[in-house]
């Protein structure tokens, strides 16, 4: 597609210069006491080691002891003091940048040689936690039926439809082992994706986040990679899916049963390279999946049909379509993520990673039902390095040292080359009368490759047992190369235009193209202080943002481009340069407990984040068209957008395994991204993306769960109140064009979902085990259109002012191990989507407020001509429900 030779020199260049550089972000660290069991009085002295390593720490005089940089995961800790009984602490759980707390009592020793086994106190390891953060292990990830890591993050308290907080969806920054890894074109997006098979721990922060964390207004995800051991383990399995459903008349091309129609193949392998100390870990995964929405392939992209004139005997119909059921919502996905660690000795970790994806996509449009191959694709390559280093240069002080180079390659097109032959006359292109297109091709062609380079630093110094120090720096340059066109035809204008076709690209100096290349830069710093005490932590942190564009704007607005010509000078533009952008942003949290099984925290910040790149960078050649809100051009100026929040929570732990969690928050959003309306010289409307529109939210979120032996519950509910002046950044500028008010209140975003809930409960033993979650979504708005015969279709009515009908939905995934022999297991899987077939509404008609109907009035059905469909095929969009049952049988092998 897009690469070449590059990458591999990269990646030796980097796997070349492992020994100086390094990576991480991916650390917690235990803290502890060691007492008498009876008196209670500190035992100095006693010596802790992390079973099966040579790590561990000896207690102070107070009996406390901390263990640093310590990799996400369960622990288990042995204590030993001369004339106590050993001890086993079980089950202490290390999570990304968390501590968690151990109180050890040892017990005099009686029999020669018995120990004492305990395990961790839920209220410790939570202690330190001032926001809402949650932590899924490895364990937990496999248990659950969702098919990717978004179906994790989806089920979290504070995410709705996507939407993290109540924030537009490119207010989130995605991580990899701490590496930001966001599409910083559009936002909406992450570079990278990881398979579950792949993830030691998965952090979900919905709440404010400390001074390390930035470029992010509403939520930060951050996955950290498994590493490989000193012992052989792999897996190799294969999944098949079909949908099963009794709706036929919505889903065409179901009725056939295709046992293959969903493909996922999966494969693992890690171990030992060197013994324990050098270790790896590879993970591939690879799908094919036809999905659900399917078109019919009546006509070819040159077939030329006119129904225009209202005899039938005059109309115009070639069809010279196979009539075959076209999957047009498919996609084939392949990833791949390699890691080396090495532990050159108990204080040097090291690690190179390398991650691959390379996905095509396809999606449903009704229009192109009856021709399906008139749709473009889009397509991603995307090679990520980095190099992991963290040194412990004593036991209270240790470094991370971080590089990494991000190649992303994104494109929307029919075929890859703009001049490809295959391309068509646009006069195929056509859908008067049947509502559907007849033929012809979308042609829009983007093309965009973006390289980003980072380097980060951070220091850890734990200077007593209250304060533990934090600081560092985040470099990061990006290399955006874009080329967004509109293929055109050669002979356009010519008295040959409608007898000769050939695809061409009209230069960036015209409205048709948009190709420029930037390289933006930015650095950021911050300097954190966590402090815990007996019964309380505080974390107070202090963080700098630097945005350079590295672009110029034009002086005068209202003929940006110099399109009019005039003598005056003032009316005539000239290139400025743009003055970076700075912010700094406070962040607090605090965590005070309440007794032995309950916490409560508060947390505040201020956090700044840069609008996407292609509204800074948009319509670079500054041209507008000659029509009214035709063009919307970036503004390299824009100011980074801004979030004050502030949150409440308490949890409580009812009975021993079983947690309660309540969290309040409210959150002002400022500068949001917005276009305004800009006149030119000769009164052209355009938009000119600028920092105006502003947004709030409140809500709760409610989060519980149970473990009982082998069983397990957990429960999501978050209720939330969404509002602002816009929906989207051209949602006002569009409301001009059609000659609407401005909205002077603010009104409901269309995200705002009132309440959102799922639980989960499993049982799950060693040989086999089932999970079920249960969703239920109360429904967002849509904007109610009334009829053109009612009165009230003359009152120009605001945007989101009804609400769509409730959804909710069964998932369930169960498993089966037969032993082959001691090391060898046969797996067999089952996943099931939508249980119940449920025909859940995502978007309704906006006169009738449900999918599949819609008010056709006697005009409506006059102006419908065809030969082949009736009006009712234009309403009755299967894409408006979301996917019927599927099942998905697989059956795989681990060692």
């Amino acid at each position: 597609m897009k690469k070449n030779n590059s990458h591999i020199f990269i990646s030796t260049l980097l796997f070349c210069m492992l020994p100086v550089l390094a990576f991480a972000q991916t650390t917690g660290k235990i803290k502890g006491r060691i007492v008498d069991a009876k008196t209670g009085e500190a035992l100095p002295g006693a010596n802790v080691v992390i079973e099966g390593t040579t790590r561990g720490a000896a207690a102070d005089l107070n009996g406390e002891f901390i263990i640093l940089s310590l990799s996400p995961g369960k622990y288990n800790l042995n204590v030993q003091m001369i004339g106590y009984a050993p001890s086993r602490m079980e089950d202490v759980k290390v999570s990304v940048n968390r501590t968690a707390g151990v109180e050890i009592r040892l017990q005099e020793e009686a029999l020669a040689g018995e120990e004492v086994v305990v395990t961790a106190s839920r209220v410790v390891i939570k202690k330190d936690q001032t926001s809402s953060i949650r932590n899924v292990s490895s364990d937990e990830i496999e248990l659950l039926p969702v098919n990717d890591i978004g179906g994790v993050i989806r089920m979290q308290a504070g995410v709705v439809n996507g939407h993290f907080r109540g924030g537009r969806l490119n207010e989130v920054s995605y991580m990899v082992d701490g590496i930001q890894v966001d599409e910083t074109f559009d936002g909406n997006y992450r570079t990278v994706d990881l398979e579950a098979e792949a993830i030691q721990d998965l952090e979900v922060i919905t709440g404010s986040f400390n001074a390390e964390y930035g470029r992010a207004m509403s939520g930060v995800v951050n996955a950290v990679t498994k590493s490989g051991s000193a012992n052989f383990h792999g897996s190799l399995s294969g999944e098949l899916g079909e949908y099963f459903t009794g709706n036929d008349n919505i889903w065409i091309g179901l009725g056939d049963r295709q046992f293959d129609r969903n493909q996922d193949y999966k494969a693992s392998l890690s171990g030992p390279v060197l013994g324990d100390r050098i270790t790896f870990f590879s993970n591939l995964r690879y799908q094919k999946n036809n999905n659900h929405l399917y078109g019919l392939r009546r006509f070819n992209v040159d077939d030329f049909s006119d129904f225009r004139s209202d005899d039938p005997l005059f109309w115009i119909s070639e069809a010279t379509g196979d009539s075959a059921y076209v999957p047009m919502d498919r996609s084939k996905n392949l990833s791949f993520l390699g890691k080396l660690s090495a532990r050159l000795n108990d204080n040097f970790r090291l690690s190179f990673l390398y991650t691959y994806n390379n996905d095509e996509w396809h999606y449903y449009d009704h229009g192109f039902k009856y021709n399906p191959d008139g749709l473009p694709g889009s397509f991603r390559e995307s090679d990520m390095y980095s190099v992991q280093f963290n040194h412990i240069i004593a036991s209270n002080l240790f470094y991370e040292l971080k590089l990494s180079y991000l190649d992303n390659y994104n494109g929307w097109y029919i075929y890859e080359n703009p001049f490809d032959s295959r391309y068509v006359h646009d006069m195929f292109l056509d859908n008067t009368g049947p509502g559907f297109y007849t033929g012809g091709q979308q042609k829009a062609h983007n093309s965009r490759t973006l390289k980003d380079t980072n380097v980060k630093f951070d220091l850890t110094w734990q200077a007593n047992k209250e304060h533990s120090l934090k600081g560092g720096f985040l470099y990061t340059g990006h290399n955006l190369d874009n080329a967004e066109v509109q293929i055109r035809n050669r002979y356009y204008g010519t008295e040959l235009e409608f007898q000769l076709y050939e695809p061409m690209v009209l230069p960036d100096s015209t409205i048709y193209s948009d190709i420029y290349q930037v390289k933006p830069y930015e650095y950021s710093a911050y300097l954190q202080d966590k402090m815990e005490f007996n019964e309380m932590v505080i974390n107070l942190g202090l963080r700098y943002d630097y945005f350079n564009p590295n672009s110029v704007i034009p002086s005068q607005r209202r003929n940006p481009a110099n399109q009019l010509r005039y003598s005056n000078p003032d009316s005539m533009s000239t290139d400025v340069a743009v003055a970076a952008q700075t912010q700094i942003s406070p962040r607090l949290g605090l965590s005070y407990q309440l007794s032995n099984a309950a916490l409560l925290r508060f947390s505040y910040g201020h956090f700044f984040q840069m609008p996407p790149m292609n509204a800074l960078y948009q319509n670079h050649s500054f041209r507008v068209a000659p029509t009214d809100y035709e063009t919307t051009m970036g503004n390299a100026a824009l100011k980074a957008q801004k979030t004050v929040q502030y949150e409440f929570g308490v949890w409580q732990e009812l009975m021993p395994q079983m947690g309660l969690e309540v969290a309040l928050f409210y959150r002002d959003i400022y500068d949001l991204l917005s276009a305004q309306v800009i006149s030119t010289y000769n009164q052209i409307q355009y938009g000119l993306y600028s920092n105006k529109d502003y947004g709030n939210v409140k809500g709760l979120e409610v989060k519980w769960d149970y473990r009982l032996g082998n069983f397990s519950s957990y429960l999501n509910y978050t209720l939330q109140f969404t509002r602002g002046n816009a929906d989207n950044p051209t949602q006002t500028f569009n409301r001009a064009g059609d000659s609407k008010d401005p909205i002077p209140r603010l009104i409901p975003m269309s995200w705002d979902q009132r309440h959102t809930l799922n639980t989960t409960a499993g049982y799950n033993a060693g040989k086999y085990g089932v999970t079920s979650t249960f969703y239920y979504d109360s429904g967002s708005p849509y904007t109610f259109s009334p009829v053109s015969e009612e009165l009230l279709s003359r009152v120009n009515l605001y945007e989101n002012n009804a609400w769509r009908p409730s959804k909710f939905s069964v998932d369930l995934t169960g498993y089966y191990n037969v032993r082959l022999t001691k090391d060898v297991n046969l797996k067999f899987t089952l996943l099931v989507f939508n249980l119940f077939d449920r025909l859940n509404e995502n978007s309704v008609d906006s006169q009738t407020g449900r999918a599949y109907t819609a008010i056709i009035t006697d005009a409506d059905r006059a102006a419908h001509r065809s030969n082949f469909n009736t009006y009712e095929d234009r309403v009755e969009n299967p894409s408006m429900y979301s996917a019927p049952r599927m099942v998905k049988l697989g059956m795989g092998v681990t060692f």
